[in-house]
């Protein structure tokens, strides 16, 4: 059996016991945590494919193809040549930008050769994928200084001492006119503006620069430079991808193969990407308390591709505790504890993991919100002719403004708490449901709940995101 295989088998026995008990927690986060260490060179090369495959969009032009590959190269005594390239754009990182990474660590410890190639050339041009307007360009210091922040914040998915690193400028800043030029007169225009968000900007009359139009011939020189055999990339980066499989048959190379990503769903559960601008991230520097509660407000629906995309956890293991979630022999809310542990012990261990762990039970999961003392409490008596918008941004100060809270509520993050002897039911109310009087929108939920059989209130609190006020006078 492969070390990758005894793991499982231990993991496999805890995922069948109590996760709602921090002993059997403990263990497991110890047993998958270290799996970010784990030796993968025993595993064969279909399995070593197939582990890569399964956290990936697409493998092109096949999985099987990485196989043999792989195959090829460990005849000759040779790992994989892969590239991961980094425009560092960005001074802050979030979980978003750790999923390659993740993927690009597994390749390392199967025993190949990993580059994480620098765009400091190109990332003077900006990558214009999913972009509406020109990126601005950014200077020499600008990039240094993000790429030192790029580098400490990923640590933690990643072993720096065992990848080389190189700065496409190298081959890119030299580059002539005159092989510029016999260079396109081999690739078609059309390839170039089959780019989706090209053909949008040119459809809306909005500038499309010639920089940005030969930003993926830039890349693809990358991938000739190197001599890749794998290039990484998200799921939006296919065409830029594929532009590097062209330039190096252009060039008498065997073609790499391309990997891509899934773009990871951000935490507020609307669908969007997880982007900063957008507030629904998790940054790797965050402290560990605020990782895991941020974890824990995540949607239900978004444990699974959560837990594919930041844990060492095989299909196998999330089939195992969704199917207890189904069979109700596991409750959503103990595996999102797992989910918000793993990710912790990620970044600072399982010690700051269980201390994360016990901090959020003792403020948000005991038996009921009345334990909580700190709960600030809104009277419907005065209040409830106001609409819940009103209450949360002008009596509780939860949002800024009405229409701030309005975006909650968009966002599916407004729900009314009610508890009763057997439990307590979340709530979703809608955009329509935060603008009308609050007091009419809790006597609708709870006469629902009489209807359908369930026992008297205990309590009702209306949340917004993690914030939670208690409702008093019903």
């Amino acid at each position: 059996m492969t070390r990758l295989g005894e793991s499982v088998a231990r993991a496999g026995e805890l995922l069948a016991q109590d996760l709602s008990s921090d002993q059997t927690v403990q263990r497991l986060l110890t047993e998958t945590g270290s799996r970010r260490y784990l030796d993968l060179t025993d595993l064969p090369a279909k399995e070593q494919a197939e582990l890569i495959a399964s956290r990936t969009v697409e493998v092109l032009p096949g999985v099987d193809k990485l196989a043999a590959r792989i195959e090829e190269r460990r005849a000759a005594g040779k790992g994989l040549s892969i590239k991961l390239g980094i425009d560092p754009t960005a001074a802050d990182v979030h979980l978003g930008h750790a999923v390659p990474v993740i993927i690009l660590s597994r390749f390392q410890r199967m025993g190949h050769d990993v580059t994480l190639l620098i765009g400091d050339f190109t990332a003077k041009i900006g990558d214009p994928t999913g972009r509406t307007a020109e990126r601005p360009p950014l200077t020499d210091e600008d990039i240094a200084r993000n790429l030192a922040g790029y580098r400490e914040q990923v640590r933690p998915f990643f072993d720096f001492e065992k990848v080389s690193f190189r700065q496409n400028s190298e081959w890119l800043a030299p580059y002539t006119f005159p092989e510029l030029l016999g260079l396109l007169s081999q690739v078609p225009v059309s390839q170039l503006l089959q780019r989706e968000d090209f053909r949008t900007r040119l459809a809306a009359g909005s500038g499309l620069t010639m920089s940005e139009l030969l930003y993926p011939i830039a890349q693809g020189l990358d991938s000739v430079a190197l001599e890749c055999d794998v290039e990484l990339g998200g799921a939006d980066q296919l065409l830029n991808l594929q532009m590097g499989r062209k330039l190096m048959e252009l060039r008498g190379q065997k073609p790499q193969l391309v990997v891509t990503m899934p773009l990871i769903e951000g935490t507020d559960g609307t669908g969007a990407k997880m982007s900063k601008s957008k507030g629904n991230y998790v940054g790797l520097t965050a402290p560990a308390e605020d990782v895991f509660g941020k974890i824990m407000s995540v949607p239900d629906r978004l444990m699974e591709p959560y837990l594919k995309a930041w844990t060492e956890w095989t299909d196998q293991e999330v089939a195992l505790v969704l199917r207890r979630i189904e069979e109700r022999s596991l409750h959503p809310m103990d595996l999102k504890k797992v989910l918000a542990g793993e990710v912790v012990t990620a970044l600072y261990g399982v010690e700051a993991a269980m201390a994360a762990r016990a901090g959020f039970v003792a403020q948000f999961s005991k038996k009921s919100f009345t334990d909580v003392e700190s709960l600030p409490v809104v009277e419907l008596a005065e209040h409830g002719s106001e609409p819940a918008t009103a209450v949360l941004s002008q009596v509780l100060g939860f949002q800024p403004s009405a229409s701030a809270a309005r975006r909650v509520a968009k966002q599916n993050g407004l729900r009314l708490i009610v508890e009763h002897a057997g439990g307590s039911e979340s709530v979703v109310l809608a955009e329509a449901e935060a603008v009308r009087p609050l007091g009419e929108v809790v006597a609708e939920t709870l006469a629902k709940a009489a209807a359908a059989g369930v026992s008297e209130p205990s309590g009702v609190y209306l949340k917004a995101g993690r914030k939670i006020a208690q409702l008093s006078g019903l």
